[in-house]
């Protein structure tokens, strides 16, 4: 073959491999928006490598709160959804955003507060009955107050109690607009209650005076589901890497993973995908 005609057919074999790399290499990754619970309390750290080596695909999360990772996907700008609010998950799938909810794994919610429990609320198993003696007290309480499945949960909890958070809530509660980790600080820097889910707690480090006063209500019950995003709404979703992920989470090797996440011996979540 004629030299410059063999060099000439290399740079345009050249040129159409590097072409096609990026199509390549954006087809190795999916993007999961999901809650800061899961990230902040390790099970990501934990479970993602087990899921990346065997399958080839990346995972990148990005964690918010369920109602922030909800409109991330909602725009089209995530392949699959994992959260915790059972609601708003259901409206997302309703209107056409999602495929299908699927549950994956529960934990609960626990009311976290002072050691020396100004609302005499520890050792109790009524939630409800808890937030009604913090907000006669008006001892310190500090929200989440950013759209998460743990805000959904706290604003559902206060409304059971009977309480008008727009009317009663002044100095002693106090919004912060951040994920549990941060939330969690803050109750500690200020010696406050706080309603935190089990997993993040347990692996909360800066716990200062704080325990939990209050466990074991069924309505502190933490659900996660996770969806596709809809390919007929955005067409870029890469749906056949998203489904892969979800029904390795939703499969016995995914579900035992979840069982085994521990932190000092305990289980943070408990697995009941329906297969």
């Amino acid at each position: 073959m004629n030299p410059i005609r063999r060099a000439s057919l290399l740079f345009i074999l050249g040129c159409t491999l590097l072409g096609s790399l990026p199509i390549q290499a954006a087809e190795s990754f999916i993007t999961v928006a999901s809650t800061t619970s899961t990230e902040q309390s390790g099970l990501f750290g934990y479970l993602l490598p087990l899921f990346e080596r065997p399958s080839g695909i990346q995972v990148r999360v990005v964690a918010l709160g369920t109602g922030q990772a909800l409109d991330m996907a909602r725009r089209g700008d995530a392949d699959v959804v994992f959260v915790h609010d059972a609601a708003a998950e259901e409206k997302f799938v309703a209107e056409g955003y999602g495929v299908k909810r699927q549950e994956v794994m529960y934990n609960d919610f626990i009311l976290v507060g002072p050691q020396d429990d100004p609302a005499k609320v520890a050792g109790g198993k009524d939630i409800t009955e808890a937030l009604k003696k913090i907000e006669a007290s008006k001892s310190p309480f500090v929200s989440r107050g950013d759209k998460s499945g743990t805000h959904a949960a706290e604003l559902r909890l206060w409304k059971a109690a009977g309480i008008d958070l727009e009317k009663s809530k002044s100095s002693w509660y106090r919004d912060t607009g951040s994920g549990m980790g941060p939330a969690l600080n803050t109750a500690a820097s200020l010696n406050a209650y706080i309603l935190a889910d089990r997993g993040t707690w347990l692996s909360f480090k800066n716990r200062q005076h704080l325990a939990i006063v209050v466990a074991g209500d069924k309505r502190l019950f933490n659900q996660y589901g996770v969806i596709l995003v809809n390919p007929a709404r955005h067409a870029h979703v890469k749906q056949a890497a998203g489904q892969q992920f979800i029904d390795w989470l939703l499969s016995e090797t995914g579900q035992k993973a979840i069982a085994e996440y521990k932190i000092g011996g305990e289980q943070l979540f408990f697995p009941n995908a329906r297969r």
